[in-house]
């Protein structure tokens, strides 16, 4: 590595883009980002490949067609909505006609009578004359090497057009090639994989030879899918530095007296992987550094359980516990579990959320503050700023992937507590690298004794009236139903069926039997909904997704997935796991709009074929992309730009290996290039990135 620094001109946020109009400026950062690297890691998603003919008539049919033409004539239509046409002929004398579904005046300039022009288009073969369809045309400056070949096609948004984008990043490019660029990674790291140096990585992709541009495993790919990787890598290890030098608590483990009791009073035996994570847990929280875990279980496989196990450690050394939710309806659920496990062994609960009326709050925050509660239970109101819990030692986080260090030492005055993330989402194995590999991981993938597989059968919506007929037989063995519609009413843009429609709908059958359930009731009215058909007051529950984490009626054995062809398989998968949580036989049905799509057809095989939430979560990667096989929780948080995780899963341990071989990371850190790599990556604030 050199000494030299890199130049700031990519990392500087742009005031103005060569031949951008300013007005369009704000769409460019919308889309691409706000900095002059931004630009040149908005990368093309296909390309055009254009050939140069000296006549007509060896032009083919599906290729895009470079020809020299003269202009001989323009026509106008009849009438605003019949095309505009331009007559043009080649060498040979041979007519062309160009046609424009617009008012084509403005093109005189463009295509002035007599003189010659470089188009570029599809020639369209009729009975009687040859057309091309808005062809691009080139300025006099273009040579056909300009023109001709592979060109990029970027993702481009309304008001940028494809000519705009080009030519903004092919400006932005030859600027960038005029600096002096240090390479981060080290020279037989490029020799051992054949890789190039980045800014030459870029260059290969924005002005590119073949189809490699758009190959994710071409080196130019592969090499810039690397380096976020590798700057991903360099954040964890940073993160989980700095998370071993916090002063934590180190819990005796000899007397578990309270745990001791909690698991004989349970009705069953622990399972061999909740065994495992609770040794690794107990490893964990006997260590003076904070615990930082994330356990993942398949929906059903007792983690909670595992978590009360962590929580009556704690209060068992004299210390507080807190557990947070990300609804007010899976804290309420939490809190009701607490009070008939916990409570009997004289734990004092509280809880807290947003939705608590005033003098409710100020109730339990003045029990917190005089010590009167060992765990606390609620939303993301626990951290609100006069939540202070002296003794706190865990902090159990449910459904919430990411909680940083400053969350965590914003609820205690002391040291930093213990933090055990749940999640019920199982995640592959090359999302987990990449997003949670500064913390320790648990798998719980045995499921209680007791717990059936649930019975998957797929429907088309023409079978509605048989199912429907169908739950009279399930109501009357004193069971009951979720029956899930993506919609809280009715849209002029889609077909879905509303939730409102289809409680009407069921109404019709069964009277009294049917609640209502969806995202725009108010907290209240939804725990008031949820108990009354916990306490079976009504066999069905209609609802929209807002079911999808965390409910637990172990009484409905059946569950109705209404246009299932338009959920993704970890939805899918989470909301089928609603059912299933007793020991009665469980069926979901899975009703599709025909006709049904190839991916949509996959997605339902999937769900039939396999209970495995794992197998599940690794097909939905594949098929969906890691932003949304993290499920609904991660929407809007998938962090990579250039590396596809389903492509690229091979350089993760790769990355990793590099990262940790690192000397003295934090100086190196601190050092041309590597803030070179975050700033490109914006992970300069790696810890901040990750951690909050």
């Amino acid at each position: 590595m050199t000494g030299e620094t890199n130049s700031s001109f990519l990392f500087e946020c742009y005031t103005k883009l060569p031949r951008v109009p300013e007005k369009l400026l704000p769409r460019f950062r919308k889309l691409c980002g706000l900095r002059y690297i931004d630009i040149l890691l908005h990368l093309p998603v296909g390309i055009l490949k254009r050939v140069y003919r000296t006549k007509l008539s060896e032009c083919l049919s599906e290729e895009i067609s470079v020809l020299k033409v003269k202009v001989l004539r323009h026509q106008a239509g009849r009438n605003r909505k019949s095309p505009y046409k331009i007559y043009v002929s080649d060498t040979t004398g041979e007519t062309l006609e160009l046609v424009f579904f617009n008012n084509g005046a403005w093109l005189k300039n463009s295509y002035k009578e007599g003189e010659e022009v470089t188009i570029a288009g599809t020639v369209q073969f009729n009975l009687t004359e040859k057309q091309m369809h808005h062809p691009e045309n080139f300025p006099k400056y273009k040579t056909l090497d300009d023109i001709c070949g592979v060109t990029p096609v970027y993702p481009l948004t309304a008001g940028i057009s494809h000519k705009v984008m080009c030519n903004t990043i092919e400006a932005v490019l030859k600027m960038a090639m005029q600096e002096k660029f240090v390479e981060w990674l080290p020279e037989k790291t490029l020799e051992e994989f054949n890789w190039p140096r980045f800014m030459a990585a870029l260059y290969h992709i924005h002005k590119p030879e073949n189809e490699d541009c758009i190959n994710p495993h071409s080196p130019s790919r592969l090499r810039l899918a690397f380096d976020e990787l590798y700057a991903w890598q360099l954040a964890l290890s940073k993160a989980r530095e700095e998370n071993a030098h916090l002063e934590g608590i180190a819990h005796s483990l000899e007397n578990q007296k309270l745990r001791e009791q909690f698991y004989t009073n349970l009705p069953f035996e622990l399972t061999g992987d909740q065994k495992r994570t609770l040794k690794e847990i107990d490893a964990d929280m006997g260590h003076k550094s904070p615990m930082l875990r994330l356990t993942q279980g398949d929906v059903g496989s007792g983690k909670t359980v595992v978590a009360f196990g962590a929580i009556l450690t704690a209060l068992q050394n004299g210390h507080q516990a807190a557990m947070m939710a990300p609804t007010e309806i899976l804290a309420i659920q939490h809190f009701e579990n607490a009070k008939k496990w916990l409570e009997p062994l004289g734990v004092r609960l509280g809880l807290l959320t947003g939705k608590l009326k005033a003098k409710e709050k100020r109730e339990v925050k003045k029990q917190i503050a005089d010590g009167e509660i060992d765990l606390l239970i609620g939303t993301h109101a626990l951290i609100e700023d006069d939540v202070l819990l002296p003794s706190l030692s865990l902090v159990v986080i449910d459904e919430q992937h990411r909680f940083g260090v400053k969350q965590r030492l914003k609820m205690t005055k002391n040291k930093a507590p213990d933090l055990l993330v749940m999640t019920a989402t199982p995640i592959p194995r090359t999302l987990a690298l990449t997003f949670y590999g500064d913390m320790d991981i648990s798998i719980i993938r045995e499921k209680p004794p007791g717990r059936q597989e649930i019975d998957t059968r797929v429907f088309s919506t023409e079978k509605l009236e048989d199912i429907t007929a169908s739950l009279k037989r399930i109501m009357e063995k004193g069971e009951q139903v979720y029956w899930v519609c993506p919609l809280v009413e009715e849209s002029e843009k889609s077909d879905l069926a509303a939730a409102t429609v289809r409680f009407e709908y069921l109404q019709q059958f069964y009277e009294g039997d049917v609640a209502l359930l969806h995202g725009k009731m108010k907290g209240k009215e939804k725990e008031e909904i949820l108990e009354s058909f916990r306490q079976g007051e009504f066999k069905i529950l209609v609802s929209t997704t807002v079911i999808e984490v965390g409910v637990d009626v172990p009484n409905a054995t059946c569950m109705v997935i209404e246009h299932a062809e338009r959920f993704g398989l970890s939805q899918l998968h989470q909301l089928r796991g609603r059912v299933g949580r007793g020991s009665s036989h469980s069926t979901c049905l899975l009703v599709y709009a025909p006709p049904l799509g190839v991916y949509g057809r996959e997605r339902l095989n999937v769900m039939r074929e396999t209970g495995d939430g794992f197998i599940i979560s690794e097909k939905d990667l594949q098929l969906r992309g890691p932003g949304e096989a993290l499920g609904t929780i991660q929407a809007g948080r998938m962090f990579t730009r250039l590396a596809d995780l389903a492509e690229h899963a091979d350089l993760i341990p790769q990355a990793r290996d590099l990262a940790h071989t690192e000397e003295k990371l934090e100086t190196r850190l601190k050092t041309e290039p590597f803030t070179t790599l975050f700033n490109i990556f914006q992970k300069a604030e790696a810890t901040e990135l990750i951690r909050s």
